[in-house]
């Protein structure tokens, strides 16, 4: 029997806690998660999806800010001498006496094909940068960010229309399977690890709002709209229509040719001038207004188009 620790917080680790409490082989002895925050209009107090996964399994949990300052809860873990950590999507970084705490060292759960995309938003960044293959990777924890030995990585691709969330699923379910191979492993003691190779390494740090204002005369294109995509549902994509901000929900790639930083209609499209080639806006919003079609929007113009302006801070 395998004892382990899993420490993580969304929804998307909440499969796989499923699938390791499931395992007869496994006994989670602890869930370690970050504690309730207020949510929704009421701002009422929210569990973390992993810890109301944990209630209904009924396994023992704790919730805290930094694990690493919990001197009493390490000691009662130490007291249970877990074998393994398994750490997904967590958002705290773990000390030397946490990393040094299991028998057989902490595992973290990465959706990306380390070393590319190490970091908090793996996930935006494959789609923003254009990879044409994603996955899931499981490295041994040391105390440098998502640097350790792999040791189990499992591959998928990424379609050329995929969004932020629609990865965030697919991925999801490639979790649980690559931790069922980890624990496979290790029970059948042909767990093998391979080193990152240093020349190889991307960075994916944490999604900021100003990087979704879209500035037609930086951006190309295709990176407009791949950001449209990676950047769902935040921060979105912004823009200004007639000093009112516009999120662009839904574009395309014309080969129509529009002056950069211009909007027109061309053959009943919708198009905006970037800096390198067009793009074809299909669906946005409006400050204060719901969604809209382009093609809806176009028929109650009368030809009036807005004057298109950058977003204050936007790339320039």
């Amino acid at each position: 029997m395998l004892k382990v620790v899993f420490c993580g917080t969304p929804d998307i680790a909440v499969p796989t806690l499923m699938t390791l409490n499931a395992n007869p082989n496994v006994e989670i002895v602890q869930v370690v998660s970050q504690p309730d925050r207020p949510s929704g209009r009421g701002n009422k107090l929210k569990s973390p999806e992993v810890i109301e996964c944990a209630k209904k399994l009924e396994l023992p949990f704790f919730q805290c800010t930094n694990l690493n300052k919990e001197a009493d809860f390490l000691t009662s873990l130490e007291a249970l001498k877990p074998d393994i950590f398994i750490v997904f999507a967590f958002a705290q970084f773990l000390g030397k006496r946490v990393l040094s705490l299991p028998k057989l060292g902490c595992f973290n759960i990465h959706t990306s094909l380390l070393p590319r995309h190490r970091g908090a938003a793996p996930i935006h960044y494959g789609i923003w940068c254009g990879d044409k293959i994603g996955g899931v990777s499981i490295q041994r924890m040391v105390k440098e960010m998502d640097a350790g030995d792999i040791c189990v990585a499992s591959s998928l691709d990424i379609h050329v229309d995929e969004t932020t969330p629609s990865l965030y699923e697919r991925l999801k379910i490639l979790a649980p399977d690559c931790t069922e191979q980890l624990i496979s492993d290790i029970l059948g003691n042909t767990l093998t690890f391979t080193k990152q190779d240093s020349a190889q390494i991307t960075f994916a740090p944490t999604i900021k709002k100003e990087e979704g204002y879209l500035n037609p005369s930086f951006h190309s294109a295709l990176e407009a709209e791949r950001m449209v995509r990676a950047f769902q549902p935040w921060p979105g994509v912004q823009i200004l229509f007639n000093d009112k901000r516009c999120k662009l929900l839904e574009v395309a790639i014309s080969h129509s040719t529009v002056p950069v930083g211009q909007l027109k209609v061309v053959s009943d499209e919708l198009l905006l001038g970037c800096r390198d080639g067009t793009l074809k806006l299909l669906q946005f919003q409006l400050e204060g207004k719901k969604p809209t079609q382009a093609s809806s929007w176009i028929n109650g113009t009368q030809g009036s188009l807005p004057t298109v302006s950058i977003i204050s801070g936007a790339t320039s």
